[in-house]
């Protein structure tokens, strides 16, 4: 008798996380998938995309309601708000419609996959205990990931399907027109200080410089996501995913000067949300001399992102070791990771 083939609804299906997991479900050949966003997306032989706002519990129960044949949720998904209480609404909301949705008409549902980060410890307000672990207490609210996952905790008991609590670190991968994408943050920024020759300088907290961090490949991500979501073992766990090395960006800067070949020089704190804001010009020059891709520049520039990630003049680490002592052994080298992806934004013309 043949095995019942899996049905992934991801959700959040055009970020860095979720597109980099749908890449990764189509390869194995053992899924088909369903990707939902409020823009939609390409259809292909294995996925189906859907345009859905998850903000709208209406539109979510319209639009979901048909998918019985669902049997695995990946929570991807991602409402930005100028603070952190602001994020909690529409954050909580939108998973909750996604499962008030689904749950009632996928009798095979087996399970639901919530992406969380280092939020959960308390990483973005400050220096935090660390390496942070699975089984650190919680620190005080308004923190979205966390009533995430009492939501799931809560509305799993007595269920047949199981949940999994995904927690990487800065994630990395290909994905246009996001809010947090550090990779392409940093390819763009060096791009065009080439362009404008001036040297690469480090923009953030002079201790963030030298302070040590981590890093997770979207494909890395995506492997452990999946293999959390179908190992009975983990079932309702949380787990740190990271690439499994640690560096600080005195030593990352040079290697990725090198790439670009630029001299780096002493670093300057600056924002680069400000002074990356008039600089539409000059991509617009660049994608027109080197005829790259037309991506405008809304789509490449997630400089408030960098301005956070290169705030932290702390150490942003986490344990990773219980993935491993359930079974999830590979691993990423991190400098080879940013190359990799800024060859790949090469291959794609999106930069020179």
């Amino acid at each position: 008798m043949m095995a019942k083939r899996r049905v992934a609804v991801v959700v959040g299906a055009r970020g860095v996380i979720g597109g980099n997991l749908i890449d990764h479900l189509e390869a194995t050949g053992e899924w088909d998938v369903i990707g939902l966003s409020r823009r939609g997306g390409t259809d292909t032989d294995r996925v189906r995309h859907i345009a859905v706002d998850l903000l709208d519990a209406r539109d979510a129960a319209d639009k979901l309601g048909e998918l019985r044949e669902a049997t695995h949720i990946f929570y991807a998904a991602y409402q930005d708000r100028p603070s952190w209480a602001e994020l909690v609404a529409p954050n909580v909301a939108m998973l909750v419609n996604t499962v008030n949705a689904l749950e009632p008409v996928a009798a095979g549902l087996e399970h639901v996959s919530l992406m969380q980060g280092y939020k959960v410890y308390g990483a973005h307000l400050g220096p935090f205990k660390t390496p942070a672990r699975e089984s650190d207490p919680p620190h005080m609210p308004p923190e979205f990931n966390v009533d995430q996952q009492q939501f799931l905790e809560d509305r799993q008991r007595g269920k047949r399907w199981t949940w999994s609590a995904i927690r990487p670190s800065v994630v990395c991968g290909f994905a246009l027109g996001n809010p947090m994408n550090l990779a392409l943050v940093i390819a763009v920024y060096a791009t065009m200080s080439k362009e404008l020759g001036v040297p690469l300088r480090f923009p953030g907290k002079p201790g963030a410089y030298t302070s040590l961090i981590e890093m997770t490949d979207a494909g890395l991500l995506a492997e452990a996501t999946v293999w959390a979501a179908t190992t009975p073992e983990c079932a309702n766990q949380a787990f740190n995913v990271n690439n499994g090395d640690l560096f600080r960006w005195d030593e990352m800067l040079p290697k990725i000067a090198d790439f670009f070949e630029l001299d780096v020089a002493p670093p300057l704190p600056m924002s680069m949300d400000v002074v990356m804001a008039d600089k539409e010009p000059v991509w617009n020059d660049l994608v027109a001399k080197h005829g790259l891709a037309p991506t405008p520049y809304s789509d490449v520039s997630s400089w408030a992102f960098g301005d956070f990630v290169f705030g932290w003049d702390y150490d942003v680490i986490a344990d990773g070791s219980k993935a491993r002592r359930f079974g999830f052994h590979r691993h990423v080298e991190t400098e080879q990771m940013f190359l990799d992806i800024f060859r790949d934004l090469r291959a794609r013309r999106i930069i020179p």
